[in-house]
């Protein structure tokens, strides 16, 4: 996939995940909790892909991202297991907790998230500057 098609996809699920959280407050519980399950299990498989990817990926560009995907996916589990956890407390106080607990964490993946868009812009600008590079190397090369 060109890496256009992959930053039209980037944008088309952050304007989908943008439309869901707007929408999400007014759902009846038991369609929120099918959301939030369906969430988190394509999560988990866009997880999986990811280090799939990573594996075919250069030797080169594999090296540090492997270590970055496995904490990633260290990340991943253990968030999740502590949200089931406090998710079955079934007083108020949890409760609580709980939710301020969610809503930073929720912060916190949206920053990251933001962090990693940013990087993704050197990412692909520097791509393109080295492609072009190649090129004119290519040209003089020919040219001699």
């Amino acid at each position: 996939m060109a890496l256009s098609d992959d930053l039209t996809r980037l944008v088309a699920r952050t304007k989908e995940l943008e439309d869901r959280a707007a929408t999400a407050k007014a759902k009846a519980k038991a369609d929120l909790k099918q959301d939030v399950q369906v969430a988190r299990e394509a999560a988990q498989a866009d997880a999986d892909e990811l280090a799939k990817s990573i594996d075919r990926a250069g030797e080169d560009v594999a090296a540090g991202w492997k270590d970055v995907g496995r904490s990633w996916n260290e990340h991943l589990a253990g968030v999740r297991k502590s949200i089931d956890e406090k998710r079955a407390a079934h007083d108020l106080k949890s409760a609580e907790r709980a939710a301020g607990r969610a809503d930073d964490y929720a912060a916190y993946a949206v920053a990251y998230a933001y962090s990693a868009v940013v990087e993704a812009e050197y990412a692909v600008l520097d791509a393109v500057l080295a492609h072009m590079e190649a090129d004119e190397l290519g040209s003089a090369g020919s040219a001699s």
